[in-house]
């Protein structure tokens, strides 16, 4: 999977590499679907909801730039594949998953694996975790119409985040980064991820 799909396209942060070389993908979906864990696609996680082919994981994480002190906000949890990714590489992480059997499943998953830097929660992702704001890096796994205020006010100054927005099939993959009362956006490439729902998102 590193070698064919990351190495071989523009994956060369080296921390990157060897993380998703180490984090083992079939464990966050169904055994039935282990032969197919660590192939170049998507794969359904139930309740309309997928993980992201391994090259979108590798490229949001490498994006963030993460350094290993960060404090990082997720937005949707999903089966807790990139939670784990990210708790390889930084400090903290607070994931919110608005599907209860989806958080309870990727909590079990991510105990049992011995994360112990992941804190999940059962909410709107949209509006953030604003108690444990603001964060160094944030990510979100859902594609959303716009960046969420919410989510720009618990970033810290100096701060990244990682987001789709478009429509609710296709979509560009932004960065965005604050400085000061400013923020600036860096469209990466184009995507394709579930809808982002919630206040700040699509509707139901």
């Amino acid at each position: 999977m590193v070698a064919s799909q990351l190495e071989a396209r523009d994956i060369v942060n080296p921390k990157v590499l060897e993380v998703m070389r180490k984090v083992p993908r079939h464990r966050f979906v169904d055994e039935g679907l282990w032969s197919q864990a660590y192939l170049d696609h998507p794969l359904p996680i139930g309740k309309g909801q997928t993980i992201s082919q391994p090259y979108m994981v590798a490229l949001m994480t490498q994006t963030l730039g993460l350094s290993g002190d960060e404090k990082v906000l997720e937005v949707g949890t999903g089966s807790g594949y990139q939670a784990a990714i990210l708790a390889e590489m930084a400090r903290e992480v607070y994931t919110i998953e608005r599907c209860p059997e989806l958080a309870e499943r990727a909590r079990l998953v991510l105990e049992g694996l011995g994360y112990e830097n992941v804190t999940i929660k059962i909410g709107n992702g949209t509006i953030g975790w604003k108690e444990h704001a603001p964060y160094d890096r944030i990510i979100v796994t859902a594609g959303a119409p716009d960046v969420p205020r919410s989510l720009v006010e618990q970033l810290k100054d100096g701060g990244r985040m990682v987001i789709p927005i478009g429509g609710t099939y296709y979509q560009d993959l932004v960065v965005v980064e604050k400085k000061g009362e400013k923020t600036t956006r860096e469209a990466i490439c184009g995507c394709s991820f579930v809808p982002l729902v919630g206040k700040h998102g699509w509707k139901e």
